[in-house]
């Protein structure tokens, strides 16, 4: 088939949570080709010790062992390889893999043992010169990433990989300058966020706590970190350079963090399944963080918000969604949509197009505005035109499964 956007090379998982696949798309000169990777057979270990993904070449995959931290690159891709969850740090080649440990003690046993879960540091992931870096123990899981550098307007914000731990309810400092080896993948500091006037009986610096932080953003305007703690109905200013809490705002009703591109606004997302028996209502509110105040907020019904996505010069926001609330509720849920916002517009949120792309796992970008959206239910990768958004190809790459992810690789 013919096309009108650019080469591309895309890697695309999909699985039941359980076993997966990983498949190639690659566009050279108008034409799509679609190629599986060979599937392993099961490694019969346990979940701890299952192969990562942590990348893939295109051809091959590249699989990190838990156990002997060795990187091994591959042309066959374990059907039980486990796709772990990513932040990539935008200043370096390193991501950042998040672990949330043993699901009932929040623990990762083989690298901390009762002591907190971990995240694993690979340089260059999506290559043959894939390299493991460390394996750093924080708090216990889940875990969301932020990253702090200098900028113009703080040039000397210290640079710094953030990680929330929801178990404990704290914060992890950890070196992410691959220069300064005296702090490079060390824990710096840990941030208590225990507000004892929101408890019942704990002390101050009680771990755990019930902050359950899950939102965490930085702003390249004022040099702050700004935390969720999704258990108080707070957002924390903190100062990465002191690991230290300077301010507290109430934000209530929100369950994540995301920010704009120029890092003046915190966005913030949440649902109401209360209020209305037959709706779940979506809430979206703005934080200006030149004045830490709500600038504006709006309300979408029979939506719940899943993931975020900004295309790469962040003038669109994209929101995937998924199924919450009641039988009743569910039943009126649009599921199948993803809500595009106009970032130019902001401090005013506002929605430009209700786009039908059937169950969207993740979405990635070229640079030229096109869209690339998983659907992995149906087994495509459905291709948006990134001026009117509208749908100009859906690629078939398998017969689906509940769960996929895409990312677009070197081209």
């Amino acid at each position: 088939m013919t096309n009108a956007y650019p080469d591309f090379s895309l890697a695309y998982y999909s699985g039941d949570r359980k076993t997966g696949t990983l498949v190639h798309i690659r566009n050279s000169n108008g034409q799509i080709e679609v190629t599986t990777l060979p599937s392993g057979k099961d490694s019969g270990l346990d979940k701890a010790l299952k192969p990562v993904m942590v990348g893939t070449t295109g051809t091959q995959a590249v699989l990190l062992d838990p156990q002997s931290k060795e990187l091994n690159v591959v042309n066959e891709f374990p059907e039980d390889a486990f796709a772990a969850h990513v932040y990539s740090d935008p200043y370096t080649t390193l991501d950042w893999f998040m672990n949330d440990g043993d699901k009932e003690t929040g623990n990762d046993t083989l690298n901390c043992g009762s002591n907190g879960s971990s995240v694993s540091v690979v340089e260059n992931s999506n290559s043959g010169a894939a390299r493991y870096l460390g394996t750093v123990c924080v708090g216990r899981g889940h875990h969301q990433a932020a990253f702090t550098w200098p900028s113009t307007t703080v040039p000397n914000a210290p640079r710094r990989a953030v990680i929330s731990n929801l178990k404990d309810g704290t914060l992890s400092f950890v070196g992410s300058d691959p220069n300064d080896s005296a702090t490079f993948l060390k824990v710096l500091a840990t941030l208590n966020l225990c507000e004892p006037d929101k408890e019942q009986g704990l002390q101050a610096d009680a771990v755990p706590n019930n902050a359950f932080p899950h939102g965490l953003v930085y702003s390249s305007v004022t040099g702050k970190l700004y935390n969720l703690n999704n258990g108080y109905g707070t957002v924390v200013v903190i100062d990465p350079a002191t690991a230290k809490i300077e301010k507290r705002i109430n934000f209530k009703g929100h369950s994540n963090l995301f920010i704009s591109r120029d890092g003046r606004y915190v966005i913030g997302r949440g649902a109401d399944r209360k209020s209305d028996p037959d709706h779940v209502i979506a809430k979206l509110s703005v934080l200006d963080v030149t004045d830490n105040t709500v600038v504006d907020s709006i309300n979408l019904s029979d939506i719940y918000i899943s993931k975020y996505f900004f295309n790469v010069d962040g003038s669109r926001l994209f929101l995937t969604t998924s199924s919450s609330g009641s039988e009743d509720q569910q039943k009126n849920l649009k599921t199948d949509v993803v809500a595009c916002f106009d970032m130019t517009a902001l401090p005013k949120l506002k929605q430009t197009h209700e786009l039908k792309l059937g169950s969207v796992g993740t979405l990635d970008f070229l640079s030229d505005g096109t869209v690339f959206s998983s659907d992995g239910p149906n087994g495509e990768v459905v291709v948006l035109d990134g001026g009117n958004l509208e749908i100009v190809e859906r690629i078939r790459v398998n017969s689906g499964q509940p769960h996929s992810r895409l990312w677009l690789l070197p081209n």
